[in-house]
């Protein structure tokens, strides 16, 4: 379905808006529009304008001309302009809000922590912009010195989800602007309004003119506009974060054409309990890593490994917690879709014929975009729930009895963004963190965990290189310059 620009009319006979691209700082209309829906109320909640190829052209050019000056504006002047937006942020709080829980269906919690993240990236970037620095090495020629000189790349695409709209669309484009690149991003189907809000906060913070540009498309035009930003040589690097599947296609593409990729993807994250574990925090952090968002986030906990000698107790403690995060007789948390309530069900179902048991929850309960919280129990291979990353408020656990056969279990997986170890005893803690192939391990924490001061990304399956406090070193790259003295 598409529209025509302008305003169309809802299900109930209001007025709904068409809201534009954004390309050199100014609203853009297009000719196609596409339909974006509620997913917990399933009203039309407004049509976003769809890029063609002549409008992604249009953001190309926009940002190449702009980069050049962007690059040489001096560091204290970029970090003016995050500190501002973080500001801008803070005074549109209500309104951004308002855009995720409408296009996503997400918590009024859920959105504020994304909106609290995001003025804490704006403001932890701000404050290393100016340490981007080079180096005069030694040469091993008598009468030549050398320099080498951290450049930006150029012109950046940054392509980002709708789950954490904030936190992953100001992560996908202000480590590159703070390097000095100019950037396009292309926003997510589910949730435009949200990159709209990102973009044109830092636009009211004084960016100039086609330094960031925005760019969303209908959802049968997304192979052709990406592929054919991608393959333009404008394009200097890619970054993506979504799931495996269309990651493995993003890297097709920028190999084809030999562009340098980030790609932070999804994950099947483990948390081991051991048997010296404080057990009402490992519920409780469980519970939270588990379910949050519906367990719509790429760190969520999907497999609990038991030590045998806690494992009935803590499976009673991980009920009670579950019972309280979401209480029967509430509204059922949303997901984006009733794609994912169909996928976890089919994923349940499957597992049950199996021969696994529902711990908590009922796995054939569900209606249309919502779903209760399922704990599963005896997961095993060759159930599609073993290796298969359920997206969803779906989590299994299982049990062991000695620490390799919990690390082989952890590691049993094709993902390695997120692990979490329970433990009092730190040794204990730091070996097993060791010993899980994932990009990060939390040690009495829950598998989700996100802040501006540490490195974040995966291995294996959940992609490769790094957002976060070494950000700025994805986005330069590096220029060696002799002279003879």
């Amino acid at each position: 379905m598409s529209s025509t620009n302008g305003h169309s009319q809802s299900s109930n006979g209001a007025s709904v808006p068409t809201h534009p691209l954004i390309i050199s700082n100014k609203p853009h209309t297009t000719t196609h529009s596409f339909p974006v829906y509620s997913p917990a109320t399933g009203k039309l909640v407004h049509h976003f304008s769809s890029a063609s190829i002549a409008d992604a052209d249009a953001a190309l050019s926009s940002a190449q001309a702009a980069q050049p000056k962007w690059k040489t504006l001096p560091p204290a002047k970029k970090r003016d302009i995050f500190l501002k937006a973080a500001e801008i942020i803070e005074s549109r709080r209500e309104e951004l809000s308002t855009y995720m829980v409408d296009e996503t269906g997400a918590a009024a919690p859920w959105a504020a922590f994304n909106l609290n993240l995001a003025t804490e990236i704006l403001r932890d970037v701000a404050g290393r912009v100016s340490s981007i620095s080079g180096s005069v090495p030694q040469t091993a020629t008598e009468g030549l010195s050398a320099l080498v000189l951290k450049e930006p790349y150029g012109v950046i695409l940054a392509i980002a989800p709708w789950n954490a709209p904030y936190i992953l669309g100001i992560r996908a484009v202000i480590y590159a602007l703070a390097a000095g690149n100019t950037v396009i991003l292309k926003a997510p189907e589910f949730s435009p309004l949200c990159s709209t809000g990102i973009v044109t906060t830092l636009h009211q913070a004084g960016l100039p003119s086609g330094v960031l540009n925005l760019l969303a498309h209908r959802p049968e035009d997304a192979a052709s506009i990406t592929k054919h930003l991608i393959s333009s040589p404008i394009i200097k690097k890619v970054n993506f974060t979504g799931s495996t599947a269309v990651g493995k296609i993003i890297a097709e593409l920028s190999g084809k054409n030999l562009k340098p990729v980030l790609l932070e993807l999804g994950g099947k994250a483990p948390a081991i309990i051991w048997e010296d574990a404080d057990l009402d925090l490992a519920a409780q952090e469980c519970a939270v890593g588990s379910f949050l968002h519906s367990g719509q986030i790429c760190m969520s906990t999907e497999r609990i490994i038991l030590h045998e000698k806690i494992a009935d107790e803590f499976e009673e403690k991980f009920k009670q917690a579950a019972a309280k995060f979401a209480p029967e007789g509430t509204d059922p948390p949303v997901l984006i879709n009733s794609a994912g309530v169909a996928k976890n069900q089919r994923l349940l179902k499957d597992a049950v014929e199996k021969g696994a048991t529902i711990l908590h929850g009922n796995h054939e309960e569900g209606k249309g975009t919502k779903m209760m919280p399922v704990i599963v129990k005896g997961t095993k291979k060759g159930m599609d729930l073993f290796y298969t990353e359920s997206f969803g408020p779906t989590v299994s656990v299982m049990r062991v009895s000695s620490e390799e056969e919990a690390l082989e279990l952890a590691n049993d997986t094709e993902y390695g963004l997120s692990a979490a170890v329970f433990t009092k005893n730190l040794q204990t803690g730091f070996r097993m963190a060791k010993g899980i192939e994932s990009g990060a391990v939390h040690i009495n924490g829950m598998t989700v965990h996100d802040e501006s001061n540490l490195p974040h990304g995966g291995m294996k399956a959940s992609g490769f290189g790094r957002f976060g406090a070494i950000g700025l070193e994805e986005w330069v790259r590096t220029k060696t310059v002799t002279f003879k003295d």
